[in-house]
């Protein structure tokens, strides 16, 4: 039987066991990184994500190691009139307005103008996204050159990759993580020990048996207060430089926003 407490506990151990696996269609995959982004990055992009980390509310032991945020150094000029492109990412010349390639070794949080937090405002990437879109959108380079399209569809695609990364909070862990040199592939995360693997049990039981969907709402407003709670403990895990332990977190909220997606999913069979 699911008790409504069951949630209310976060594990702090993650042993390995294989027995509750999310389904993997369901839980958001890694984002690999290229080798640029593990690069060293710019002096003035490091000074920028320090400065995001300085506002209210947030530690001010900076521990992030400066690959985390900036691009490389190196200095780009524009392909049509060979101006030096002054802006990273630079979309567009300011000389000739000319369309520019995407350039390799910018972070996903460089290309939406966020900060380089896990708690990012999502209205503003929102916004930004729009804006981007509705600017290097194809349909706006039909009438240009053989390039300009191929650079068109090129952004375009790398910014819907680095929106959709950066719009949920386990995807945007996991690219954090990737950033900072960690990985947690889809197949190899350990799993909790064997009280938090109960608590699974018992949700996913009881999301099996609920007959209406008061019940099913039930569990899943249960299902975003441990997401909520999560999100708070990875947020500190990441400011603080605890990168294990953020791991950590993070398997447990693939878990949970697993169950997240199975309660959307018996939600439509009620309709």
């Amino acid at each position: 039987m699911f008790h409504t407490n069951c949630l209310l506990r976060v594990s702090s151990s993650l042993r390995a066991a294989r027995c509750l696996m999310p389904n993997r269609h369901a839980a958001p995959k890694t984002v690999t990184c290229s080798h640029h982004c593990m690069s060293t990055f710019h002096k003035k992009d490091t000074e920028h994500r320090d400065a995001n980390f300085g506002g209210p509310g947030y530690r001010t032991n900076k521990v992030f190691s400066s690959r985390s945020y900036s691009t490389s150094e190196a200095k780009l000029n524009c392909w049509n009139c060979k101006q030096l492109l002054d802006r990273t990412p630079s979309f567009f010349c300011d000389s000739c307005k000319a369309i520019q390639p995407p350039e390799e070794g910018v972070s996903y949080f460089k290309i939406l103008d966020c900060d380089y937090t896990f708690t990012l405002d999502t209205h503003k990437l929102q916004k930004r996204y729009l804006q981007l879109q509705r600017t290097l959108h194809p349909d706006n380079f039909s009438q240009k050159s053989v390039k300009e399209q191929e650079y068109s569809g090129s952004q375009s695609a790398l910014v819907n990759k680095a929106y959709k990364t950066l719009l949920k909070p386990l995807s945007r862990g996991l690219y954090m993580l990737e950033l900072e040199g960690m990985h947690l592939k889809e197949g190899t995360d350990s799993v909790a020990d064997s009280h938090f693997l109960m608590e699974l049990m018992e949700i996913n039981e009881a999301l099996e048996e609920a007959q209406t969907p008061e019940e099913v709402n039930k569990i899943g407003q249960d299902t975003k207060g441990k997401l909520a709670d999560l999100t708070e403990l990875i947020d500190a895990a990441l400011h603080e430089g605890k990168l294990d332990t953020a791991k950590e977190l993070l398997t447990q909220m693939k878990y949970y926003a697993n169950i997240e997606e199975k309660v959307k999913a018996k939600l439509s069979d009620f309709m």
